[in-house]
């Protein structure tokens, strides 16, 4: 076990708290090893009837996966730590979304990559006033992985593909209207809530709605049909060329962010979400992208990107290929096809 990982049974709910707050609770593999550790201890003890996820302190529930960790495995072991810590994390999304136990998530401050993909499969998603979601691994050479092509392709119209393309942040109230999230409370009401759901979390229902509040109008509602409109297209060129013939100012910001983008992992997310909608279930969905982050883990543009935004700071990444017209379907093909059968992922 770790400390980084606080768990502990609270009445009648398995408690998980991430504790690594210097890091915004950014997922290792000791931490993800002992969350899934937890949640199988707790699966049939019947002292536990539901299971709560949060953090212990700081300035957001999950920043993502441990980026400077996987950058290192690509760099020097040819990514094979890198794509252990895909295959256990991904075991361990699934295993919070086919929890035969309610599990319950507080995405309160930054929820991001990793995070999402424990708080995603939940069954109830509480956002606060403080939560700020988003799936931002185009920005460096990835892709929205764990769970992300299950989530953003299934939510309404083409908020999804914008999401996955931009990495656009969601607030709180963003989240509720999307149905990222299940519930919307007051940062100043959750020591309250985990109070009544570790006494009684058969009433979780009740408890959440007696101590929600009315968010405010969800900003993302305002721009739905333009997005629906201008990311029609499952072909990023289409994407682009709807954005640029637009030329109002959403138009040309959004172009300006795509601009900073990976072109490769932006074609890989358009075709994951894509075939996700195809997959017959969740754990199909994550071992098609086991195959895709095994490949992108180790492509130019994951060490690059990283190295231009996180550890340079410089925000000029030279990608590779440098334009969407040379990501070829060949190559597309490559990083999605299956892997040799005995290096196949596969839930636990």
């Amino acid at each position: 076990m770790t400390d980084e990982i606080l768990a502990r049974i609270a009445g009648r709910v398995g408690h998980l708290s991430l504790n690594r707050p210097k890091a915004i609770h950014a997922l290792t593999l000791p931490m993800v090893r002992a969350m899934i550790a937890a949640l199988l201890a707790w699966r049939d003890d019947a002292a536990v009837a539901a299971v709560l996820i949060d953090h212990a302190e700081g300035r957001g529930f999950c920043a993502g996966g441990d980026i400077a960790f996987l950058r290192d495995s690509a760099l020097n072991d040819g990514g094979a730590s890198g794509r252990q810590f895909f295959y256990e994390e991904y075991q361990l999304n699934h295993l919070i979304l086919t929890y035969p136990k309610p599990v319950i998530t507080v995405m309160d401050g930054i929820t991001m990559g990793g995070g999402v993909g424990i708080a995603g499969p939940a069954t109830i998603r509480i956002a606060t006033e403080a939560t700020r979601l988003a799936m931002p691994e185009t920005g460096i050479g990835l892709f929205p992985d764990v769970g992300g092509g299950w989530y953003l392709s299934r939510l309404a119209g083409r908020l999804g593909h914008y999401m996955a393309l931009t990495g656009a942040r969601l607030d709180g109230a963003d989240c509720l209207w999307t149905g990222l999230a299940t519930h919307y409370l007051p940062s100043a009401a959750l020591a309250e809530a985990k109070a009544a759901l570790f006494t009684d979390p058969d009433q979780a229902a009740a408890i959440l709605h007696r101590l929600a509040a009315v968010p405010p109008e969800a900003k993302i509602a305002a721009q739905a049909d333009t997005i629906d409109r201008l990311f029609a297209s499952d072909r990023y060129e289409d994407i682009l060329a709807a954005l640029a013939a637009d030329g109002g100012d959403w138009a040309s910001a959004t172009l300006a962010t795509l601009a900073t983008k990976s072109p490769q992992t932006c074609k890989v997310a358009l075709r994951q979400l894509h075939d996700s909608l195809h997959c017959e279930d969740f754990a199909a969905n994550m071992a098609m992208e086991y195959r895709i982050g095994a490949r992108v883990l180790v492509r130019p543009d994951f060490a690059e990107g990283v190295r231009a935004v996180i550890i340079d700071k410089d925000h000029a990444p030279r990608w590779n290929p440098p334009t969407p017209e040379a990501v070829t379907p060949d190559l597309l093909d490559a990083i999605f096809a299956p892997l040799p059968a005995d290096e196949e992922w596969k839930p636990l």
